[in-house]
């Protein structure tokens, strides 16, 4: 194999695994009724005029299975993460004692753990156009390198690595929903 061919073998495995990692990122934010402070990634609050996240601004912890507690940093802080929670599509009432936030995680209904399901295979879907585009672009550059005269036996060889990858990388997302279903329908 050309060194060419090496080179896009390379960088399609680290987009495909940026994929996945994607992936099990997004699936981390979908909560299964249990209490996880992965489920405020991505949240933002007003800082100082900024929009800052959540968790550089306060500690973030999970004292019991279906509490999570946001200890500011400063106290002036605590409506405003309140309100980033309400503004939120999290669907949980935030809790403020003067000291801190309490978010009470209810028990899933078995609606909301099939929309969450649902959620999840949209993400994965997601993931695998992902590494199905990395796939086709891996390729795209492996068949211009007939032009530059490298055989078609070893174009051919590259596009055939090109396909273990995404096959390699399609079933670690399956792998990773199946595990979130699982997550997701226990009660």
């Amino acid at each position: 194999m050309t060194e060419e061919i090496q080179m896009y073998l390379d960088e399609a495995k680290e987009n495909m695994v940026k994929a996945v990692s994607h992936v099990s990122d997004e699936f981390k934010k979908i909560r299964a009724g249990k209490a996880n402070p992965n489920m405020l990634d991505g949240l933002m609050v007003e800082y100082y005029g900024n929009n800052t996240p959540l968790n550089q601004v306060s500690s973030i912890t999970t004292p019991d299975a279906r509490t999570v507690m946001i200890k500011p940093w400063e106290k002036k802080m605590l409506a405003e993460i309140e309100k980033a929670i309400m503004n939120s599509d999290l669907g949980l009432n935030p809790q403020n004692d003067g000291e801190i936030v309490r978010l009470n995680i209810p028990p899933l209904t078995e609606e909301r753990r099939k929309q969450l399901v649902k959620q999840a295979k949209n993400e994965a879907e997601n993931g695998k156009v992902s590494v199905r585009n990395v796939r086709k672009d891996a390729n795209d550059s492996i068949r211009k390198l007939t032009k530059e005269g490298v055989s078609e036996d070893m174009v051919k060889d590259g596009e055939d690595s090109v396909q273990e990858l995404t096959d390699k990388y399609t079933a670690q997302i399956d792998s990773l929903l199946s595990e979130k279903e699982k997550e997701i329908m226990t009660v």
